[in-house]
This record gives C-alpha cells, structure tokens and sequence, in this order.
C-alpha cells in the first residue's frame, strides 16, 4: 500500500468519535479580580484544565517557568490537568485557588471575587472550569493531545466557539434556572470544538490514530470498528472495508497506529465497556451483550485481561472515587 500525500479528515470517523467524548465532574468558577492577582491552580491528574479570558488580561504561567501573554477572547485548555498560575503580572504573590472564598451559584458553579471594592473599576473576569476528561472510544487522541493549548476563541480555527462561551458567560452571571445544566451541555461543545481544532491542524506532527484519520482506507476500517464494536471482526473482513489485501491492510494499521487491528478493536471494546459500566451505570450482562459476547465469563476474562481488573472492581473503584 503506497504511502500518499496527506488527504482531507475522515468527517465521518471524527463524528463518530466525538459523541463518545464525556465530560463529569465539572466545577465552574466566575472569577472576578482587581488589577493585581495571582492565582494558582494545583495539578489534577485525569483531569482537563479550561479558562476563558473574558474581560482584562492575564499571564499563564506553567510548572517550567513558561509564560504566556492572554487577552480577552484568549482560551487555555490544558489536557492533562498539570499545574499553574493565572497572573496579572509574573511579580505578584500567589493564592491557590481553593483557599479563596467562593459564593455558591449552584452545586457546580461557584463565584471568586478577589478584587475588592476599590479595584472594580479595572477588573479581569475569568471562566475558569476544571473536569474528568472520559474520552471513551477517542481515547487514542488523548495520549497524543498537548498538554497546553492556547487558543484564541475569534480565530478561523474554531468558528462558532466565541459565541459560546459568551453564552456560558452569560449563564453563570445571570444564574437563571437550570443553568448548570445549560453549563453541562455546552462544555460538551466547546470541548468537542477544542479537540477537532486540534485534530484538523496536527498533520505537521501527525503520528498514531491522527496519522490513521488522514489516511482514507485507515479511515473506513477504524470507522466500521466503531461503529460496530460488537461484531466479531477477522482482518480480512477489516481489509476488505479498505478495498486491500489482509496482508497489506495488517501491515498498513500496525505501522501507523503501533498496535495489531484485533488488538485495537478489543481495546476499543473494553474503552466502551468501562464508559457504560461505570458513567451509564449499565449491568454487566447487558455490556458484554452489546459488545457481543456470547457469556458474561467471556466478558469479563477479556475486560480483565486488558484493563487489569475485573468489571464489578472497576465500577466499585469509579463509585469510591465519588464519580
């Protein structure tokens, strides 16, 4: 199979993979400052750091010491949860944010004010979010994600976004009723509009299940596996989605993804099994049905053997974790 110039994404696979994309646990602040702040945000692991600049201005500064100039209108969105601070400038003491007062707004959001009154004159308003990151079947982009990227919400690459975060904006100030259920759903979107951002601009260090999204044959076997991740799928079945040989499709796959196809589509099933299991709540039967296996013992060797435990441990584990 010769390799070819990079082509135009998979839109259907990237759809397909977007609406297994969960976010739980979601916690917004408004927070609100005078001209001189400093607030540090400690590192949560699993978890996906979000902040929208809406008015005023603020310097990022990462765990290495990296600064970043933002402006109104400037998003950062850090993937993997690390650590750092939101400034006015790089000379200011720091606070972590959880020592603030916070007033309550609901069971998720929360308002900081910390700029007293004599500063609301020049004040620097933050969104500021902090979430579980449940990438479920789309699970293979996270790794390869940048743990920072700043973004700026007007810009071409994320048409659409602005406006709502606006709307988020808007939701907390007003906190009519249902808000945080308002909130809930558009996060999903916005992070949705974040990770397809990135996805359609990485082709400079594509690699992995990015390189496989650009690649058209790729393309229309990773989309039937995840469309049907049920089916009991033999390579050659798989090569024939491509229109290529077994042989040619195999190496192909395990070339750009790092890993067998059979091998990927039981990953894949036991990424979705502990999505159900654990944020649907669904019986253990009824996921190893939908995934089909013929026995629920069957299930669950193979949702041991790749996870390292067996499903009623792993839904236990999520429920002590106060998911």
């Amino acid at each position: 199979m010769p390799m070819s110039d990079p082509v135009p994404l998979s839109s259907d696979l990237i759809d397909e993979l977007l609406r297994g994309m969960r976010l739980r646990g979601v916690q917004y602040r408004r927070i609100q400052t005078g001209p001189d702040f400093g607030l540090g945000f400690a590192a949560q692991p699993g978890h996906a750091w979000f902040h929208f600049v809406a008015v005023g201005n603020a310097v990022l500064r990462m765990e290495d010491g990296t600064c970043f100039a933002l402006s109104a209108g400037n998003a950062v969105f850090i993937s993997h949860g690390a650590a750092h601070q939101l400034l006015s400038d790089v000379d200011v003491p720091v606070q972590d944010i959880d020592s603030l007062d916070a007033a309550s707004l609901g069971d998720t959001v929360c308002a900081v004010d910390v700029g007293g009154e004599s500063d609301t004159a020049s004040p620097t308003i933050i969104f500021n979010s902090c979430m579980a990151f449940e990438l479920g079947s789309i699970h293979g982009l996270g790794k390869l994600m940048p743990g920072l990227m700043v973004i700026d919400a007007g810009g071409q690459r994320y048409p659409g976004l602005m406006p709502i975060l606006a709307t988020m904006e808007r939701e907390v100030s007003a906190a009519r009723i249902g808000f945080a259920g308002i909130l809930a759903r558009l996060a999903d979107v916005v992070t949705a509009m974040i990770v397809r951002g990135w996805v359609e601009c990485a082709c400079g260090n594509a690699s992995g299940l990015v390189a496989a999204l650009r690649d058209p044959r790729l393309a229309r076997a990773l989309l039937a596996l995840h469309q049907d991740p049920g089916r009991d799928w033999t390579v050659a079945q798989l090569a024939q989605q491509c229109n290529t040989s077994r042989s040619a499709f195999a190496e192909r796959f395990h070339a750009t993804l790092g890993i067998a196809p059979l091998r990927y589509a039981t990953e894949l099933r036991m990424r979705l099994a502990s999505q159900w299991l654990t944020l649907e709540r669904l019986p253990i039967e009824e996921v190893a049905q939908r995934l089909g296996y013929t026995s629920q013992a069957a299930f669950s060797r193979a949702f041991k053997r790749i996870t390292g435990q067996p499903p009623g441990m792993s839904r236990q584990g999520r429920r002590l974790a106060g998911a």
